[in-house]
């Protein structure tokens, strides 16, 4: 079995409000690219879910054309931010979470190898304490960046992601 040349990382907590918003994305994608209207499309893709993004994380990245981190944001623009990510070498790596600048610059540091091209989606979220559902909010936000979700899938390419690019956070 080849290597998909195309990652998608989404880390949260789904038991922690619209911190969830990176597993529903992803299990959505999932769904949606396994559907019969997407035929072939899922092949390109390898979908990986976390609570958090990893120093182990930088190895799913060996290999692939194009990266995707997907996050849930509180002060992140409505509906959702979607960027460029670099590689910022700017911390010792640990075992607590890493911003996905960083997953990008372990890459280079354990395999002396450049990260592929790669972008954040953060999602807009409101609500993230323990217990909390899915805020009403989040929701619409969640389905606003479905939408560009299935673009980025249908270009998966970075000539056509940097055309889409919303932003910092």
């Amino acid at each position: 079995m080849s290597l998909a040349p195309v990652v998608i990382l989404a880390c949260g907590n789904p038991s922690r409000g619209d911190d969830a918003l990176g597993p529903i994305l992803l299990d959505r994608l999932q769904a949606w690219l396994e559907s019969s209207g997407c035929a072939g499309l899922a092949d390109d893709f390898e979908l990986i879910g976390d609570f958090q993004w990893q120093v182990e994380h930088a190895l799913d990245l060996v290999g692939r054309r194009l990266a995707l981190f997907i996050d849930a944001g509180q002060q992140t623009h409505a509906p959702f931010v979607f960027r460029r990510a670099q590689a910022i070498d700017s911390a010792s790596p640990s075992t607590h979470s890493l911003p996905p600048e960083s997953v990008l610059a372990v890459l280079a540091r354990i395999n002396q190898e450049a990260p592929p091209p790669a972008f954040v989606l953060c999602v807009r979220g409101q609500r993230f304490e323990l217990g909390e559902g899915l805020s009403t909010a989040a929701t619409r936000h969640a389905n606003a960046a479905f939408e560009l979700l299935k673009e980025l899938c249908r270009a998966a390419e970075v000539g056509a992601w940097q055309a889409r690019e919303s932003g910092g956070e």
